[in-house]
């Protein structure tokens, strides 16, 4: 199994891409701790993944605030010796014309990406450095990237933007302490964060008319990108740090 005895980190990770995440590197041999806001979403996510309870973990809290990170990071310590892998996947999503957004809107994206990318990569890295390094991997947004008439996001790409930056920022500082940092770029990943603005039976209309957006043909599923982030926190990508990898089903290649 890749990942062995190795601690990992999953913030948002009790629904979508970040519980299959988290599912993922326990079935790859590690320690996993899943953080979130929701006390009994996590809870149950952990229990579904590890009916033991003893190799995935809930730490629950506001992860805009510098006291979660540092408190995930202290139980990653106590429990299981330490923390190679942290997955920065949390986010929100709610298309809204740019003129529309207000101050406490746009403040919500900063504390939940830019924020929920900063303080917990702040927390780890010292760990990381003491253990002779480690891998960050980011879930990024292809609407950083490129914007997308149908679903207006300005304040979601602007934040994911900021994700997108301190990726490359974070890589080419810690570089030399062999800490990696990369992050995946999604196209329309069918995920609970569509139920946020939209009811189930939107949800079902909407969403498959997006399969033709992608030049592959389909949306992407939560084990696409989850399997990405496997690729990129492993030894077999040991030569890969900045990057933003594109997976989108074709979008921005077309658009180039």
């Amino acid at each position: 199994m890749k990942f062995e005895n190795k601690t990992v980190i999953v913030t948002g990770g009790g629904t979508g891409i970040g519980k299959t995440t988290a599912k993922r590197f326990f079935e790859e041999g590690a320690h996993v701790i899943i953080n979130g806001r929701r006390e009994d979403v996590l809870k149950k996510t952990a229990l579904e993944i590890d009916p033991s309870g003893k190799k995935v973990l809930p730490v629950v809290g506001d992860i805009s605030l510098p006291e979660t990170s540092k408190k995930i990071v202290q139980v990653a310590i106590e429990t299981f010796g330490g923390i190679d892998v942290l997955v920065n996947n949390t986010g929100k999503f709610n298309p809204t014309p740019f003129l529309e957004h207000t101050p406490e809107d746009l403040q919500s994206y900063l504390d939940t990406i830019v924020k929920g990318t900063f303080y917990p990569s702040q927390a780890v890295i010292p760990e990381m450095k003491r253990r002779g390094g480690g891998a960050i991997v980011n879930t990024g947004s292809m609407w950083a990237i490129q914007a997308v008439e149908a679903t207006p996001s300005s304040a979601y790409s602007a934040a994911m933007a900021g994700r997108h930056a301190l990726t490359r920022n974070l890589a080419i500082e810690f570089a030399s302490d062999h800490i990696r940092v990369n992050t995946v770029a999604p196209a329309v990943v069918e995920t609970p964060i569509y139920n946020t603005f939209m009811s189930e039976e939107e949800v079902a209309k909407v969403l498959p008319g997006f399969n033709a957006f992608h030049p592959i043909g389909r949306n992407g599923t939560p084990r696409d990108v989850a399997d990405a982030i496997l690729f990129l926190a492993s030894d077999s990508a040991s030569w890969i740090t900045g990057i933003i990898m594109p997976l989108d089903g074709g979008v921005t290649a077309r658009l180039r």
